[in-house]
């Protein structure tokens, strides 16, 4: 068995490309439209898996589905939630917290946090090694809602 991709359903094609590509730093990897079933797909990759991703492998990656007809997505954390490794967590959440994403979870130990995407679905962080040093103000921070 192979993984190849988790799949979000997502309202708002921009806000969700700012947020993975821009603010997580993902590449988009290739899109597909289908006028008969009226959707759009995103394929994205993680920097360290675009090549992978780009491969005969075509994995790991995450694939945004648009659905055209408008609807409302609720429960985004029904499924449970992405998990992406990143090499500074303090530094990734800094950069998410100045471009307005609520860290639910912060990296109090150094090593894991919570963010939600625009559509609500929970996104951890986890620090590439080891735990980096306790550090303020992530060490008192509390949660705030969910994750």
């Amino acid at each position: 068995m192979q993984y190849l991709h988790t799949m979000v359903r997502i309202s708002d094609i921009d806000e969700s490309l700012k947020f993975y590509c821009g603010l997580l730093g993902m590449e988009e990897i290739s899109r597909r439209e289908s006028d008969r079933g009226r959707f759009t797909l995103i394929f994205l990759a993680a920097p360290a898996d675009v090549d992978r991703a780009r491969s005969e492998e075509r994995a790991p990656m995450l694939e945004l589905t648009y659905n055209w007809d408008p609807e409302e997505y609720t429960g985004g954390r029904n499924f449970g939630h992405l998990a992406y490794r990143v090499n500074d967590i303090y530094g990734t959440c800094q950069r998410l917290m100045d471009n307005g994403v609520i860290i639910n979870r912060p990296p109090r130990d150094g090593h894991m946090a919570f963010v939600k995407s625009p559509d609500g679905i929970s996104i951890e962080l986890l620090q590439h090694g080891d735990a980096l040093p306790l550090q303020e103000p992530w060490a008192s921070m509390p949660n705030t809602g969910s994750w």
